[in-house]
C-alpha cells in the first residue's frame, strides 16, 4: 500500500541545506541533531530536526568526499564513507576536528558508500568491489588498522558499471550485518567474521532494481530508501533475519530522489540527493548551479 506522509508541528517537514551542497548521507545524534555530508566537497552540515536551524560543521580539506555516515554516540565521533577517494573519515562531534583519515583501499575504482558502527568496529561498503572494510574499535575507543573482508555468496555478485553493495546496518550485538545491493534490488545477511552471505527472502512484493539505497534496521523493522522510485519501503523481518515481508511503502511530495535515512526518536529523516539532475563528479556533471537541497522528516509510520 502506498501512502503519502508528512511531518507534523513543531518539527519542520523540510529543512534546507546549502544550495549546491550535493548531499547523500545523513546521520542523527542526541537531542534531534542531524548531520548531512556533501559528496562534492566532503563538508558536513549539522542541524536540528526540531528547529530546522544549522550550519556547516566540518569544512573538509580539499579532495575529501562524504557519502554514508553514522554517529558513534559513546565516543562522540562521526564516521563518514569517503566515496571515490577510497578513504573513511572520523570526525569529533564535539569540535568537528578530524580524528582519523583512514585509507580503506587503494583499488583503482572504489566507491566507499556507507558505514555502520558496532561495539567492535566500523564496517564500510564498496559499491564497485565485492568486499567490506572493517575498522576495529578497541574497548577503550582506540581506532585500529583497516582490514578487507572478502565477500562470498550472493552478496559478492558485481554488476559492472552500476552501484552494487550500498546501504549497511547491523544487529545490536554486531554479529550480523545487513547490506543492500542496488543493482540486484536484493538484501543480504553477512557474517562480519567470514564475509559469507545469504539472501534475505522477501514476500509481499519486491524492491525495485537499481534504486535501493540507504537502509535502517530498527529492531525487526528494516527501512529501505528507493532513490529514483522515491519510495520508503517498510519490511518486517523474521527473528533470525533470513526472511522479510514488505508490509507497506510510503511516498511523499517532498521526496526528491531521497538517498539515505536516519532515525531520531519517533521520526525518520531522509536527505534528498536529487540525482535526477546529475550525478556528482567523478560519475557525472552534478546538479546545475543554484540547485536547492533539503532534509525531509516524517513520523515513523
Amino acid at each position: 500500500m502506498a501512502l503519502t506522509v508528512a511531518a507534523g508541528a513543531p518539527y519542520p517537514a523540510s529543512i534546507p541545506l546549502p544550495d549546491d551542497f550535493q548531499p547523500e548521507g545523513i546521520a542523527t545524534g542526541p537531542k534531534a541533531t542531524f548531520y548531512a555530508g556533501s559528496i562534492t566537497s566532503g563538508d558536513i552540515y549539522r542541524g536540528s530536526l526540531r528547529t530546522g536551524k544549522g550550519a556547516i560543521f566540518v569544512d573538509a580539506p580539499a579532495g575529501r568526499s562524504a557519502v554514508g555516515m553514522k554517529v558513534e554516540r559513546p565516543a562522540k565521533r562521526l564516521w563518514v564513507a569517503g566515496g571515490a577517494t577510497g578513504h573513511g573519515y572520523v570526525y569529533s562531534t564535539r569540535s568537528g576536528d578530524t580524528v582519523k583519515d583512514l585509507t580503506l583501499t587503494t583499488a583503482a575504482t572504489p566507491l566507499i558508500n556507507d558505514v555502520v558502527v558496532t561495539k567492535g568496529g566500523a564496517y564500510f561498503t564498496d559499491s564497485f568491489n565485492p568486499v567490506l572494510y572493517q575498522v576495529p574499535i578497541a574497548p577503550n575507543g582506540r581506532i585500529g588498522t583497516p582490514r578487507t573482508i572478502q565477500l562470498t555468496g550472493p552478496a559478492a555478485q558485481i554488476v559492472p558499471g552500476l552501484p552494487n553493495l550500498n546501504g549497511i546496518d547491523a544487529t545490536r550485538d554486531g554479529r550480523k550485518l545487513i547490506v543492500g545491493h542496488t543493482a540486484l534490488g536484493k538484501l543480504f545477511l553477512v557474517d562480519p567474521r567470514t564475509g559469507s552471505s545469504r539472501a534475505i527472502e522477501l514476500t509481499g512484493g519486491a524492491l525495485t532494481p537499481d534504486t535501493a539505497d540507504g537502509i535502517l534496521l530498527d529492531g525487526r523493522t528494516l527501512w529501505v530508501v528507493e532513490n529514483f522510485s522515491e519510495r520508503l519501503v517498510k519490511i518486517r523481518l523474521s527473528p533470525d533475519l533470513t526472511r522479510g515481508r514488505i508490509t507497506e511503502t510510503f511516498t511523499s511530495d517532498l521526496f526528491r530522489i531521497p538517498a539515505t535515512v536516519a532515525e531520531s526518536g519517533d521520526r525518520l529523516a531522509l536527505v534528498n540527493a536529487r540525482f535526477d539532475l546529475g550525478f556528482p563528479p567523478p560519475f557525472g556533471p552534478g546538479a546545475p548551479p543554484g540547485t536547492e537541497f533539503d532534509v525531509v522528516q516524517i513520523r515513523k509510520p
